[in-house]
């Protein structure tokens, strides 16, 4: 289970700074790119095996571009060995679901394996993660707007 917030923060992971609102606007508008690009290419080329990684890995970057761009508004910023589990958590403080925290935080474990041990999704798993990120790309977005 992915530790709570403040573990992160009293354990130097996630810090306190100044909030950035130029670096989240910024992350802002790489998300909404993105999910631009991935909506045309799923309309494109559908969902399938041999993109389902690349569409686990887009949609777990556009989730975690808003979730740190929340965090920079917020004036937290989370880096080093355990900072992606420490952003998973801030959605915890985003009012985010149990459940969901746990979907995010698995993301972000086939995530790694993706680009560090050649982990293959298959389309069904995809199919999850980009209906996971759907769901939550609006209830991230009205954080920020």
């Amino acid at each position: 289970m992915i530790k709570d917030f403040k573990e992160y923060l009293s354990h130097g992971i996630a810090k306190k700074v100044k909030p950035d609102s130029e670096r989240a606007k910024s992350l802002l508008q790489i998300a909404n790119k993105k999910i631009n690009f991935l909506n045309k290419s799923i309309d494109n080329l559908g969902v399938n095996d041999e993109n389902a990684n690349e569409y686990a890995e887009y949609c777990y970057d556009i989730l975690m571009a808003l979730i740190r761009a929340k965090m920079l508004l917020d004036g937290y910023n989370a880096s080093g060995l355990g900072a992606h589990e420490a952003e998973a958590s801030y959605a915890r403080i985003l009012a985010f679901e149990e459940k969901d925290i746990q979907f995010l935080d698995q993301l972000r474990y086939f995530r790694n394996g993706i680009l560090y041990y050649g982990t293959i999704l298959d389309k069904e798993y995809s199919d999850k993660v980009i209906i996971f990120m759907r769901n939550n790309y609006s209830k991230l977005k009205k954080y920020l707007i």
